[in-house]
């Protein structure tokens, strides 16, 4: 059973890894879909106040802070390698790791970064709009799974 401080370290990374999985969520399900309901201007200027205000303590907090955790949630596990869980850690923090942190660095942070060289009313950022909204939902439907997944993992590791 895992027990301690350890424990914590799996309880903190529940927490971090489903509040992660409940932003990307609410992207997938309802903000995209609201950007993508607007003129093009609108969208692209409200997604590009979103890109920056993300950026902000508050979130990278938590996102960077899970795939520290995860990383060192992987690391005890295979220096404790204990006798239930071991599994279920080490593929939930490989999917935090890949499918968020790793899927977020090389597919939505290219996205949002061409975004923001457009400015909003051009024809330039009126053509790409619709390519970057259903692109980088695409892959956030991926991040919201995969942090989702960790989670349960994570939960039953210590169930």
């Amino acid at each position: 059973m895992i027990d301690g401080p350890y424990f914590v370290l799996v309880v903190i990374g529940v927490v971090g890894t489903g509040l992660v999985a409940g932003v990307f969520c609410a992207f997938s399900t309802f903000v995209m879909r609201g950007l993508a309901s607007l003129p093009p201007a609108q969208g692209v200027a409200a997604m590009r106040a979103i890109n920056v205000t993300a950026l902000m303590p508050a979130f990278m907090l938590v996102f960077l802070g899970s795939a520290v955790l995860c990383a060192v949630i992987a690391v005890v596990t295979f220096v404790l390698w204990p006798d239930e869980g071991t599994v279920e850690l080490l593929l939930g923090s490989a999917l935090y790791l890949f499918g968020s942190f790793g899927v977020t660095m090389v597919a939505n942070v290219p996205r949002n970064n061409a975004l923001l060289k457009l400015e909003p009313g051009t024809q330039e950022a009126a053509a790409y709009w619709p390519t970057y909204v259903r692109e980088w939902t695409a892959w956030n439907h991926v991040r919201t799974v995969a942090s989702a997944a960790a989670t349960v993992l994570y939960v039953l590791a210590i169930a």
